[in-house]
């Protein structure tokens, strides 16, 4: 491992640091929205019900548009889909800072995802990105690895978090929902940052199809061999673990929805607390979360992946469901904090999971597919906790979401236990790729 990290240093492997560095830059935007989106929209007076239909909206499009990227990012190349993403929200953002009308803003979040909190990811072109920094790391460091991806991009949350304050600073020169617009304009200027480190990462190089393993490249390991199974026997397999998989990441994705996207507006409406306070919160919890998100990769090598993941999801869930029972915004936020950590810091682990389950033909497929159920069954939520919100029911988002989230890890640990004792050449287990 340590040879490996030492090769990334280096620079043996640019690309890896390249999508690294976009993830961080990219995330610190996205901390910014996910506190102050719902809170902006609130003072242009739309309701709950509103903000929570337009991020479902976002949800349904990213749906739609990421089974497509996934699809056309294997066969086209993933750097120019990450390209177009970068460039969409810059100019998205850049609109934001000049408009108040409620069908462009609209229009907006629903094509970037804006205010969903991403963690970093590049919304429906997630494929595309996961896709590319795995054909670069060694299946062995993908735990590792998607971690330590997984980590900056909370990082980066945290410092966007803390950023979201700053409308208060100018709150009398630019009163109401227009304190937020200058928030907008630094969003553009990260996005077309972001853009520089994707455009000058290194040229990719698209996968051989063909029948030979390349000794050279240990990312190469899932070409088949002659002593593999017949290409009908893998991709019967692939597609049975893709199901598995996508079953899971139903409930989980119904779970994060009722939950995520309407923290904010949660924390303001039962509360009564200010933007600044909202994003001190935001930021330890994604502070936490990053660590929780390295300890978790450190925990993949010692105990298994798919151990850690279901062991850190039931913590997490028992937070959630004490959570709403909390009097005062102090103890909410400590357990949401503690909540965020635990369930949070595992998805790294996760995505490691879903880009090896499948060989590297199929990698952007696999990402799209489990993509398209997650964000589909989250897409659910907002609507139906805005509803719930309105009607001052405040407790049973937090509940619907524990029994969702208990049921969806319980099921992983069981489908996915085999990947915890892989055999050499047993395509129940990570030798699919």
């Amino acid at each position: 491992m340590h040879s490996y990290l030492r090769r990334l240093q280096r620079g043996a492997d640019k690309t890896v640091l390249h999508l690294q560095l976009a993830r961080l830059l990219r995330s610190i935007s996205q901390g910014i929205a996910i506190v102050d989106l719902a809170l902006y929209l609130k003072d242009l007076h739309w309701s709950a019900k509103e903000i929570g239909g337009v991020l479902s909206a976002a949800g349904v499009a990213g749906a739609v548009l990421i089974l497509f990227v996934g699809v056309l990012s294997d066969r086209y190349g993933r750097k120019r889909f990450l390209l177009v993403y970068e460039l969409l929200t810059a100019i998205s953002a850049l609109l934001m800072v000049f408009t108040e009308s409620s069908p462009l803003i609209a229009v907006i979040i629903v094509l970037t995802g804006f205010g969903r909190g991403q963690n970093g990811a590049a919304g429906p072109f997630t494929p595309a990105e996961q896709a590319w920094m795995t054909a670069h790391v060694a299946r062995q460091y993908r735990g590792r690895v998607f971690s330590t991806n997984n980590a900056l991009g909370f990082f980066g949350m945290a410092i966007g978090s803390i950023l979201a304050a700053l409308p208060r600073l100018w709150w009398h020169s630019l009163p109401g929902a227009s304190a937020y617009k200058p928030l907008f304009g630094l969003m553009f200027v990260g996005s077309v940052l972001c853009a520089i480190v994707i455009a000058t990462a290194p040229k990719e190089q698209r996968t051989q199809r063909t029948q030979r393993v390349d000794e050279t490249n240990p990312a190469t390991e899932d070409a088949v061999t002659p002593q593999a199974p017949d290409e009908r026997s893998i991709r019967r397999q692939e597609n049975r673990n893709m199901l598995r998989l996508a079953g899971v990441n139903l409930l989980n994705g119904l779970a994060v929805g009722f939950v995520g996207p309407m923290m904010s507006y949660w924390f303001a409406s039962k509360f009564g607390v200010s933007s600044a306070q909202i994003g001190i919160t935001l930021a330890l919890s994604f502070v936490f979360t990053g660590i929780s998100s390295l300890v978790t990769g450190a925990l993949t090598t010692r105990f298994g992946l798919i151990r850690s993941v279901v062991l850190l999801q039931v913590l997490g869930t028992v937070m959630i469901l004490i959570l709403p029972l909390m009097p005062s915004f102090a103890l909410a936020s400590t357990f949401y904090v503690l909540r965020s950590a635990l369930s949070r810091g595992t998805q790294g682990a996760r995505s490691a999971l879903s880009t090896s389950l499948t060989r590297d033909k199929r990698r952007g497929f696999s990402v799209s597919m489990n993509s398209l159920v997650m964000r589909t069954s989250s897409a659910i939520g907002p609507t139906l906790s805005g509803y719930l919100l309105d009607a001052g029911a405040f407790s049973v988002p937090f509940y619907i979401t524990g029994v969702l989230q208990m049921c969806s890890a319980l099921l992983y640990g069981r489908l996915f236990r085999s990947f915890d004792a892989p055999q050499r050449g047993n395509l129940r287990g990570h030798d699919v790729g």
